[in-house]
């Protein structure tokens, strides 16, 4: 056994990192929310691997939660910096892209990942 380093019970769940929306302010899975990224250059930029160098912040992946970030600011706040308009445009072209709030709670797979949790899998 290696000294300091715990080894988890099969038994016990994995744990499910956890993420606030940066609009709605409420907790999900990492996996269910969408994270935006100011990089090292000063560029923002959307992170779909949830691994870019940066400052980070996370969104639902639900089209009214982009579009009240946007338009409320909390976006600049949690990045610390101030989107350009043409980081702007490209932020709510993506955002028409998500789907509505009824239909994100079910493409999200965010009771997928909670499932997963109980059961102690983990998938790629």
């Amino acid at each position: 056994m290696v000294k300091g380093k715990k080894i988890r019970q099969k038994d016990q769940p994995r744990r499910v990192p956890e993420r606030t929306c940066i609009a709605c302010r409420n907790k999900r899975p990492k996996r269910a929310l969408k994270r935006i990224v100011r990089t090292p250059t000063g560029e923002i930029i959307v992170d779909e691997t949830g691994k870019a160098n940066g400052r980070g912040a996370y969104i639902c992946a639900r089209r009214e939660c982009w579009e009240q970030a946007l338009k409320r600011g909390s976006l600049a706040r949690a990045l610390r910096a101030t989107p350009t308009a043409e980081t702007l445009e490209v932020l709510r072209a993506y955002a028409v892209k998500l789907p509505l709030e009824t239909e994100a709670t079910e493409t999200t797979g965010a009771s997928e990942v909670m499932k997963e949790a109980k059961d102690g899998t983990d998938s790629p």
